[in-house]
């Protein structure tokens, strides 16, 4: 880290206009110094290295060769946007702090990717919107929190110009991310967002919105947005208007409207680059005139840089004008925009998939990785004892981010089912599996049956189907999703092992929410005819009681009795393998839940109860003195069990799974187990 005495040492990575820009601009920063730069040629280095006074031993020909550079401890990334995640996460993982041109990504998962890679690698990250480090936006969320005008209404927030088609252009190519939304609309959707968070009061720097509605025009050639228009509505009922366009000129300005006044920025986003006074007006209810208010600054991009080294010096993990979380809301947000104009690029489609992960290298398993593994009756592959569910995966894009990462770090069992998504999450596993070559290293976990479909008819379609949408010709483990006790068992028995005996299952099966009763007449039956399967169980299963069922039909396995039935069968021919979903208990062991709590009815309903209080105290006080989460304490209760018991999480972003992860570090023995489910009142 730079010291206040020392000067930031900056290398930039491409040589392109932006490059230049930004060399310019740290040439008058107070903290900062270019001492490299990094090209695709020898050539272009070298040009730029003249022009900007970069000694010729850190002119580099390649990007790597300027990471490898010892003398740079921060980089700026200044290629378009598609290469960004591939070099920011490089860039990361050799130690330096990354300031990355926006967008930060093509979408909210590129974003995710390199964000969880600076936080890993313990360096700052952050997304260069430079208007965001000028005086000008300072004062204008100071007027905003200040009430000057009163509650906040309405904001209105546009950047755009007019640009002739060019097939090869990055503001026109489709390879390229092109368009006008991730071009400048991401100012004004950022601008919008800002202004909403200041609105909202307290602590908060930005508001994410709770729905974005848009048109837009998509060029016919390219299929990029030539001009679009969006609607945001935040949670406190702000409402903000934000346009962009590469097809047309259009008012490059902000507003912000409110119940006493409003406030205009003519010049909200280049501001004035070289230097000098801005000025914003500020109209109150019934005054003539509105107030003036100058804000002078010296070069934009100097600005930034210098904010960049200040929370550096400061220690801080973010750069407080526009932090990680600030980028991937922003993304977020960008993304539902994009989607409510159609426009979904070619490099995010499930068939554009390749062998290689975002950052651009093939799929390997990290060498930290330490997943423990089990092993499940009837299946030769070992299992994660962590389960990666596939339920929330809505795009290519994302899918890939999650299920790369989960491999990496050791994961290898996949859960889905034929309702979710209505077959795209199997689709999209399938396309991953695929593309990335790991079809025989995972295990694969399909549910079907679901009520109103629980027959043993529905059951066989649907695998077959579910099957089909995965690309592949069996899965490793199935469980019918809910039982359906009008049906005698056998036939379900039968029908099952009719798909083992086809190859289609080629490991076990049994059933996801089944009462003890049921599977044991299941497995039963299955003994007394020579067939295989109902070797595992895919019930709830937790530290904290259910004490109602957060959906129909569903059963849990937590209590006393089912807990003994699966010990006593425990390394022996009849051993059960228990998938646990909700292992956390939907969150009641976070910051969501409280006594007096009371916001989320489902988790009041189907957890709150006096011994699950009591449960979430000891599990507090001893997730202290273990140095770790209560959430993480409650993942490796359930892995601790006396018997074969493997963890569904469903984490939705790679910090989750951070989250999730972090139950590896933890053991529990068998009398702090007992004393956790209240079975014993003291530890030793």
């Amino acid at each position: 880290m730079s010291t206040p005495h020392k000067p930031l040492r900056w290398g930039i990575l491409s040589t392109g206009r932006i490059a230049g820009v930004f060399a310019k601009g740290l040439a008058e920063s107070k903290t900062g110094k270019l001492v490299a730069v990094g090209s695709r040629s020898a050539t272009s280095a070298a040009r730029f290295a003249g022009e900007h006074h970069i000694d010729a031993a850190h002119a580099h020909a390649c990007y790597a060769a300027l990471l490898a550079d010892a003398a740079v401890e921060a980089v700026y990334i200044a290629t378009p946007h598609p290469e960004h995640v591939e070099w920011a996460v490089k860039a990361a993982e050799a130690g330096k702090h990354v300031l990355c041109e926006k967008p930060a990504g093509l979408n909210h998962a590129e974003a995710m990717v390199m964000i969880q890679a600076a936080r890993r690698a313990g360096v700052v990250f952050m997304e260069a919107f430079m208007y965001r480090c000028h005086p000008q936006t300072a004062k204008v969320v100071e007027l905003v929190r200040g009430g000057a005008i009163g509650r906040v209404r309405l904001v209105q927030a546009a950047f755009g110009f007019r640009s002739d088609y060019k097939a090869e252009s990055r503001l026109w190519a489709n390879a390229l991310g092109g368009g006008g939304i991730l071009d400048v609309g991401c100012y004004a959707m950022s601008f919008a967002r800002l202004v909403a968070g200041a609105a909202a009061g307290g602590a908060a720097t930005f508001a994410d919105p709770v729905s974005v509605v848009g048109a837009g025009q998509l060029h016919p050639e390219s299929g990029v947005d030539a001009l679009a228009a969006a609607t945001l509505r935040f949670a406190d009922g702000l409402v903000a208007q934000v346009t962009t366009s590469v097809g047309c000129s259009i008012d490059n300005t902000a507003r912000i409207f409110g119940d006493d006044g409003w406030i205009e920025i003519p010049h909200p986003w280049v501001i004035t680059k070289g230097g000098g006074g801005q000025v914003i007006r500020l109209h109150r209810r019934g005054a003539a005139q509105p107030e003036l208010f100058t804000t002078e600054a010296g070069n934009l991009y100097a600005l930034e840089a210098d904010a960049f080294a200040s929370a550096l010096r400061e220690g801080r993990r973010d750069v407080p004008a526009m932090s990680a979380d600030d980028t991937l809301g922003n993304l977020a947000a960008l993304d539902a925009w994009r989607a409510a104009i159609g426009l979904e690029y070619a490099a995010e489609k499930p068939e554009a998939a390749g062998a290689l992960t975002h950052a651009r290298r093939p799929l390997a398993r990290r060498a930290d990785a330490a997943m423990p593994t089990g092993r499940i009756a009837g299946l030769a592959k070992p299992v994660s004892r962590l389960v990666l569910g596939c339920d929330n995966q809505r795009t290519m894009p994302h899918a890939a981010a999650m299920f790369d990462d989960y491999f990496e770090r050791g994961g290898n069992a996949f859960d889905t089912a034929y309702i979710y998504g209505g077959g795209r999450m199997e689709r999209l596993l399938g396309a991953w599996l695929r593309a990335r070559g790991v079809r025989e290293q995972a295990v694969v976990l399909v549910k079907g049956g679901h009520t109103p479909f629980c027959t043993p008819e529905h059951v066989v379609r649907q695998l077959h189907e579910s099957l089909e949408r995965l690309g592949t010709d069996h899965c490793d483990l199935y469980c019918m999703h809910r039982d359906n006790p009008a049906v005698p068992v056998g036939e379900f028995v039968e029908a099952l092992a009719g798909e083992a005996r086809a190859g289609r299952i080629r490991g076990n099966f049994g059933g996801s929410n089944w009462s003890l009763a049921r599977l044991a007449e299941a497995r039963a039956y299955a003994k007394a005819k020579g067939l295989p399967g109902f070797g595992v169980l895919s019930n709830q299963f937790s530290l904290a009681r259910m004490v109602e069922a957060p959906w129909g039909g569903c059963i849990s396995a937590s209590d006393t009795e089912t807990r003994r039935w699966l010990a006593e069968r425990a390394g022996g021919p009849d051993e059960v393998a228990l998938l646990a979903w909700s292992s956390q208990a939907r969150g009641f062991f976070t910051d969501r839940a409280g006594p007096e709590r009371r916001d989320d009815a489902e988790l009041v309903r189907c957890w709150y109860a006096d011994d699950n209080w009591a449960r979430r105290a000891r599990l507090v006080e001893l997730a202290r003195e273990k140095g770790v989460t209560p959430p993480a304490l409650a993942a490796a209760y359930v892995l601790a069990q006396p018997f074969p018991a493997f963890a569904l999480i469903g984490p939705r972003t790679l910090a989750e799974t951070d989250s999730s992860l972090e139950c590896l570090r933890v053991k529990l023995t068998a009398e702090e187990r007992a004393w956790l489910n209240l079975e014993r009142e003291t530890r030793g």
